[in-house]
């Protein structure tokens, strides 16, 4: 499947952006999305869903993305992650990426697709529509595009962390639960960006207490 306008060309007069979020899986870091409005005379046409592109080439769309298109990006930590659950934390970082464009852009979206099964926040007397799209990155490419911002703009975060932390090898698995960090986790303890309520951290921090 290959996302396209199929969705968007629903509503022609209206401006369109889409949403989409990085790392809702991960031990560490934050959760970030991205809301995007593409110019459809002129976009990277290899846009796709974040996940089937190589770093190379994600890294070359997100570059022309960060030319060519109006975004905004919503970042939220993970200690709120563990404080309000990563639903929440995935729904106020859409809502803060929505903000973030309104802010930058001075402009109003007014149809919003959402990749996923729910809407992130309550519609506005600006919306027009809040659309939630299952699988949308793969269907959407305003979606699509906004999980790229999304998972670069995320993967730069996790490489600054490797740097401050580098045992726990962030700019490989990007706080991703792979064996590797899973073993670093019981080797050298946690640091200040894991999330404490997320598994298996949850269960070593009560063993070890």
């Amino acid at each position: 499947m290959q996302p396209s306008f199929s969705i968007e060309n629903n509503y022609q007069t209206l401006l369109i952006a889409g949403i989409d979020e990085a790392g809702r899986g991960p031990l560490a870091g934050p959760v970030v999305a991205a809301c995007v409005i593409l110019n459809r005379n002129d976009f990277p046409q290899e846009i796709n869903d974040s996940k089937k592109l190589s770093k190379k080439l994600r890294e070359k769309i997100f570059f022309e993305l960060q030319k060519k298109s109006r975004f905004g990006i919503g970042i939220v930590s993970e200690k709120t992650i563990d404080k309000i659950n990563i639903l929440q934390a995935t729904k106020l970082a859409m809502l803060r990426a929505y903000c973030d464009l309104q802010q930058k852009y001075k402009i109003s979206p007014q149809i919003i697709l959402v990749d996923g099964n729910f809407i992130p926040f309550e519609k506005r007397d600006e919306i027009a529509e809040l659309i939630a799209v299952i699988k949308g990155d793969q269907k959407s490419m305003s979606i699509a595009a906004a999980s790229i911002i999304a998972k670069e703009t995320r993967d730069q975060i996790m490489g600054n962390l490797h740097q401050e932390y580098p045992q726990f090898g962030f700019d490989k698995h990007a706080g991703y639960p792979t064996k590797f960090h899973i073993e670093k986790i019981r080797e050298f303890g946690i640091c200040e960006f894991h999330r404490k309520s997320f598994e298996p951290i949850k269960s070593i921090l009560h063993a070890s207490c």
